[in-house]
């Protein structure tokens, strides 16, 4: 009863710290002190940018463009605008695509007391996505930028220049960070960048990225305090990840910098639920709070930082960063094996039980906390019901703190099953089964899924090795803590950076081991201070659960955050030989399992949290056919009944705006007039010329019958039809004049085949109408919009 009481006091104490670390500071209000920020004052801009959805070249952007600029002109930074037709390129599969647009920058300069000196860029960007309103992705960011303009302003002329960077067409492919670094005159004066962003609604603001070589940008940082939940963990994954912001374009350039967002509540992500009213003002505190401390320190400073080596950052539960060098991290685990030793020879001396073989069967333990975690968590994400993808998984963010919960209960009851299967011996059974099932139950609800399958059977395997016999808690806690520190030494030599997520609560394991000799010896301020240790350290790690659970779709990369919990709890957990704690891990994952059913069954669909719908008007010009197709994966009633009016529904080939054929029905054509397309010949080049529709999107894969050379974009060099027979692909949005593809024929005659797709905003006249949405499903990014594709064969 008292080891209950003890890991009840633990685990909630832990789940308290955890809650509070999440929920971020007060927004302070519109009375603040002028050199704070206030969400409250950053609030009125952000309702006036999100009134609507403003994607790049619709009227709506342009209303907020203008907002900007009488803003930036009330704070006295003579604002301008850059007018560009920037265009990047990518590779999908075998196909070259470029895509570009007309964008509009909003520039302005805060002079600072040394006009020579190397400036401040303050960033965000003002576009949303179609069909957003955009508060959160990126009207609060903007509006934390004026803010931190006018509380800089209220705290004296700073040493430097702050240039603001309010840029446009972020959203089709960072194009206005594009067009300012690579062409804008002040792009060379910059030399540091804070950006800020956001993805979601609500949660903690995170400094998630810093330029290459970040030492001396994270002196600057730490010495700015703000109380961030940022670490170097987030940097070293989101180097691995293909995911950019506009802060990746001053980043490639070798800039140092700062890169802010919020990620909390992602259902509103590029969402119409994305409204003013449903962005969290604790956020926009937290992410305007951090961002003027880090940006009054780079405006103020007498030197900017520069490359230097890397650190390693974490934060502190007392709201402090610690960074060090990379190195350091030895000595961390130095320090825990020489605790971890220390407690073993505290522990000898106490009981002579302590044996070699219950070490192994702890490390068994953990090792089957890893295998069997990943294993049901990773069912748990294929019985959900949910697919995997953008809009797939909104069933589940409709559900976020639901799902959470049965994470968190599944994974809390694999590492108490191994802690009680090791102390009770015997107990291969239930355990094996657990890892076995879950195995085999994400090939039913998944399909074929070797990983799922093959974690299973690991874990079902290290159950039979390990729980055949009973260990004492003891040695079975030493041999855990060790596996600990051999894992702690591979991550410190492959991956420094993130090694500080192992080693320190390693390292807060050994210490409540060689305080209470591995929980041989308890006195009652051993025991007050292990349990004090656990929750703390549970606090913290549950942090960095719930921002793995938040961005990213892979729950098993949760089953480490159980093993090192288990470092923290194996005292309590690990009951007296032949205990009762197998009945609390069974009610704990007989609980997450009942949840998990109610998650798969219960559909999460509201008024606050609605389903997602793409329907569009297709016209097939080639065929003089006209279609209505619902494009959204998994159709909600209301779609199906709206394509079910018309007749039985087929599928419709829709490239190249979709890549798949998708679900449709055939309806009366409408008058559509198609883009205009021509190709012309002007001494030695050819002109291929393509209007978009007003506000809308032009896609065209384009095919050269032979060779071409100096292929070029708006009179920009772009890496177009390389080679004969070969497609590639342009896009191109929001542009009131004709792009232009020209190039060399290398022969006198020859052809180019052009497959068009255009979106246009809105229904097309004449066109039966859509049918009223309920309340629980919302028309999401260009749906209700009309799609006219077709073909053109065009020669020289």
């Amino acid at each position: 009863m008292e080891r209950t009481i003890a890991l009840v006091a633990c685990l909630l104490l832990g789940a308290a710290l955890g809650w509070l670390g999440e929920q971020g500071p007060r927004p302070a209000p519109v009375s603040a002190p002028a050199e704070q920020f206030s969400a409250s004052r950053a609030m009125a801009d952000v309702q006036v940018i999100a009134q609507a959805p403003h994607p790049t070249g619709s009227a709506a952007n342009a209303r907020v463009r203008d907002h900007l600029i009488a803003r930036l002109e009330a704070l006295g930074l003579a604002p301008e605008v850059q007018i560009d037709r920037p265009f990047a390129a990518r590779t999908r599969g075998d196909m070259t695509q470029v895509y570009g647009a007309r964008v509009e920058n909003v520039i302005g300069v805060l002079p600072g007391a040394d006009r020579q000196a190397p400036a401040l860029a303050l960033m965000a960007h003002y576009d949303s996505v179609p069909g957003s309103p955009g508060a959160p992705d990126d009207a609060a960011g903007v509006a934390a930028i004026l803010e931190i303009v006018r509380a800089l302003q209220a705290r004296g002329t700073p040493a430097r220049d702050v240039i603001v960077i309010l840029t446009d067409g972020e959203e089709i492919g960072l194009l206005g960070a594009r067009a300012f670094f690579e062409r804008h005159p002040l792009a060379s004066r910059v030399g540091f960048v804070i950006n800020l962003e956001a993805r979601g609604s609500a949660g903690r603001a995170t400094m998630f990225e810093t330029g290459a070589g970040n030492g001396p940008t994270l002196d600057l940082f730490t010495a700015a305090g703000a109380g961030s939940p940022s670490n170097s963990l987030t940097v070293f994954a989101y180097r691995q990840m293909p995911n950019d912001t506009d802060f990746s374009v001053p980043r490639d350039q070798g800039l140092p910098g700062l890169n802010y967002a919020f990620t909390g509540r992602q259902f509103d992500y590029h969402s119409p639920t994305a409204t003013p009213e449903n962005l969290s003002r604790r956020s926009l505190q937290d992410l305007g709070a951090q961002a003027l401390a880090a940006a009054s320190h780079a405006a103020y400073a007498k030197a900017l930082p520069v490359s230097g080596p890397d650190k390693v950052y974490a934060p502190t539960l007392g709201g402090r960063t610690l960074a060090y060098g990379p190195q350091a991290g030895w000595l961390i685990l130095g320090a825990a094996a020489l605790l971890l030793g220390i407690g073993i020879f505290r522990a000898r001396r106490a009981s002579p039980g302590l044996r070699l073989l219950d070490m192994g069967q702890g490390a068994l333990a953990g090792l089957y906390v890893l295998l069997a975690g990943a294993a049901l968590l990773r069912f748990a994400r294929q019985a959900s019901g949910a697919g995997y993808g953008f809009l797939e998984q909104r069933e589940l963010l409709a559900q976020a703190a639901r799902f959470e919960a049965v994470l968190v209960l599944l994974a809390l009851g694999v590492a108490l099953l191994a802690a009680a299967a090791c102390a009770r011996g015997r107990m291969r059974l239930a355990p094996a089964l657990f890892a076995g099932a879950a195995g085999l139950g994400c090939q039913l609800f998944g399909g074929w899924d070797l990983p799922g399958l093959a974690l299973g059977a690991a874990g079902a395997a290290v159950a039979a090795v390990a729980f055949g016999r009973a260990a004492y808690r003891s040695g079975a806690w030493a041999g855990l803590l060790a596996s600990g520190l051999v894992a702690g030494a591979a991550a410190q030599a492959l991956a420094p950076m993130a090694a500080f997520l192992v080693a320190w609560p390693l390292l807060m394991g050994t210490v409540g081991a060689a305080l209470t000799a591995l929980g041989e010896r308890r006195p009652l301020a051993a025991r007050v201070a292990l349990v004090m240790l656990a929750g703390v350290g549970l606090g913290w790690l549950a942090g960095f659960g719930h921002a793995i659970y938040v961005n990213l779709d892979l729950p098993e990369l949760l089953a480490p955050i159980a093993w090192l919990a288990a470092f923290l709890i194996w005292p309590f957990a690990h009951p007296a030989i032949g205990g009762a704690g197998r009945i609390t891990a069974l009610l704990l994952l007989g609980a997450g399992l009942v949840l998990l059913a109610i998650v798969r069954i219960d559909p999460p669909w509201s008024e606050r949290y609605p389903q997602a719908s793409l329907v569009y008007y297709l016209l097939d010009a080639d065929a003089e056919r006209a279609f209505l197709i619902d494009a959204a994966p998994g159709p909600s009633s209301w779609s199906r009944r709206a394509l079910a009016r018309h007749g039985e529904a087929q599928m419709v080939e829709a490239t190249p705006v979709f890549r798949a054929p998708q679900r449709g029905v055939a309806v009366e054509p409408a008058a559509m007039a198609p883009p205009q397309i021509d190709l012309a010949v002007a001494g030695d080049r050819a002109v291929l010329s393509a209007s978009p529709s007003p506000g809308g999107v032009l896609i065209l894969d384009i095919e050269a019958d032979s060779p071409v050379t100096d292929v070029q974009v708006n009179g920009r060099p772009a890496p177009l039809l390389a080679r004969p027979g070969a497609a590639s692909r342009l896009v191109w949005r929001a542009d009131a004049e004709p792009v232009l593809v020209s190039f060399r024929p290398q022969q006198a005659e020859g052809t180019l085949s052009v497959r068009y797709g255009m979106i246009a905003p809105g229904w097309p006249p004449g066109a039966a109408p859509l049918p009223p949405r309920p309340a629980h499903v919302m028309a999401f990014d260009t749906s209700d919009s009309t799609i006219v594709r077709g073909s053109r064969s065009l020669s020289w």
